[in-house]
């Protein structure tokens, strides 16, 4: 009888020495592992700098950085005014774009071509995501200010290269 227990202990304690092992905490990282820390952003309405938006969007739109810079790799955010009815055609991102309607009301679209018939109205509030690649389109259907963010570079591809703004011939004017 004694044989049993001593033989059931030793078969219940291998399993509690290998827990215990495996418990062992993994060595913390070097301290170059950790990433750096980023500045805080804080600001007012009144503190946002406007003018002219990226390269690739119309130039009734402007812009404001409100944090990182669209151009270089990173996290950014951006503001863009976008006066009514004017339209930003068909086009697509090499990273995803997440967008939230300020004030106005923004509607966006799916595929290759222009419809309006088929988007759908952001109202002040309204939110989406537009997967990296993704083919869409936008129009302000009042004046809107919609906010922008994601991670950069910021590039727009436009689906027919005479709709680019880069292409017209007051471009750079």
């Amino acid at each position: 009888m004694k044989r049993m227990y001593l033989a059931l202990a030793l078969v219940l304690a291998v399993p509690v020495f290998a827990i215990a092992q495996d418990a062992t905490p993994p060595a913390a990282p070097a301290a170059s592992a950790a990433p750096a820390a980023s500045a805080h952003v804080v600001k007012t309405p009144a503190e946002l700098k406007w003018g002219p938006a990226p390269a690739g969007l119309p130039t009734v739109v402007t812009a404001t950085v409100v944090q990182g810079n669209p151009g270089e790799a990173g996290l950014y955010t951006v503001r863009l005014r976008v006066p009514a009815n004017a339209k930003i055609m068909p086009h697509f991102h090499p990273t995803d774009e997440i967008v939230t309607v300020i004030s106005g009301q923004f509607m966006i679209g799916m595929g290759d071509t222009f419809d309006k018939a088929s988007m759908k109205s952001l109202p002040s509030g309204g939110f989406a995501v537009l997967p990296a690649e993704m083919h869409h389109y936008a129009m302000a259907k009042t004046a809107v200010v919609v906010q922008v963010h994601g991670m950069g570079p910021f590039a727009i591809t436009y689906v027919n290269q005479a709709d680019d703004p880069r292409n017209s011939p007051t471009a750079g004017k």
